[in-house]
């Protein structure tokens, strides 16, 4: 075993920002050699430069390539369906047919996911027809769902490949998305969003991109919680163990916005 001299050594290390980042995989690594280790956590600003973080990521990246002549269309983002991936709404329960909602319920992580029972409240107050959509890691969180609420829902998580899921996300009448990649799939179709934010914030740029259709975007995020946000991407649990960025949603709000329906404008599957 190789001696590192650490032992009874200080290894100060600064600019950590969450429990299980390289700060504090380094600071572990130090202390198993026998160092005693002090780990800074670097503190995000809550205060921001609107001028800066409001602009949407695209614009950033137009932006980038301004000087090479490339200019934004300002039709927005694009996405294809093959033929082969159009779902055919025929395939769902009659009452189904007259109109659904979408409900995006996974995400990379869970501090991204509004919770099952707050999914649960909004389908409740809703009772509409709504479609659940997810990969396999979504399945136990839609069961839970499903065992909660009546027969006005239907689950294709795990069930269907990416573009059945947006063909089914472009024919709804609203969506409700966290934070993931079906959001801006969904903003590609120019639908009516309901984005849900839990530890991360839209000031980072990653929200629905629909320049000149900004009344189709609806933001739901709890601002008063002043730990957020705690990480531009997202942790397997929240790093506080309250989780008050998501458990104290309005789930009012969410059907409120989601009754805000804009036609897409294009309508054809």
């Amino acid at each position: 075993m190789i001696d590192y001299g650490l032992k009874d050594k200080v290894a100060i290390i600064t600019g950590a920002n969450n429990p299980w980042g390289i700060g504090a995989t380094t600071a572990l690594a130090l202390a198993k050699e026998g160092a005693s280790v002090v780990l800074v956590y670097k503190k995000i600003p809550r205060d921001y430069d609107k001028s800066k973080t409001d602009k949407n990521g695209v614009d950033r990246y137009f932006e980038a390539v301004k000087v090479l002549g490339v200019k934004n269309d300002l039709q927005g983002l694009d996405f294809f369906i093959s033929e082969e991936n159009k779902f055919d709404i025929a395939d769902l329960p009659v009452e189904f047919q007259k109109g659904y909602y979408a409900f995006v319920i996974g995400g990379t992580y869970k501090t991204k996911i509004l919770p099952a029972v707050k999914i649960i409240e909004v389908i409740k107050r809703l009772n509409e027809p709504v479609v659940l959509l997810g990969g396999p890691d979504d399945i136990e969180r839609a069961n839970e769902i499903l065992a909660a609420v009546n027969d006005n829902v239907v689950s294709l998580v795990g069930k269907i490949n990416l573009e059945k899921s947006a063909s089914l996300v472009k024919q709804a009448k609203s969506v409700l998305t966290n934070d993931t990649g079906l959001m801006h799939i969904a903003a590609a179709f120019h639908k009516n969003i309901v984005s849900v934010w839990g530890n991360t914030v839209p000031e980072l740029g990653m929200y629905p991109y629909l320049p000149n259709e900004s009344e189709k975007c609806h933001i739901v995020e709890c601002k008063d919680v002043k730990c957020r946000p705690c990480s531009k991407l997202g942790f397997k649990d929240c790093p506080k163990r309250h989780f008050r960025c998501m458990m104290e949603i309005d789930t009012e709000k969410i059907v409120t916005k989601l009754g805000v329906r804009n036609e897409c404008r294009d309508a054809s599957m």
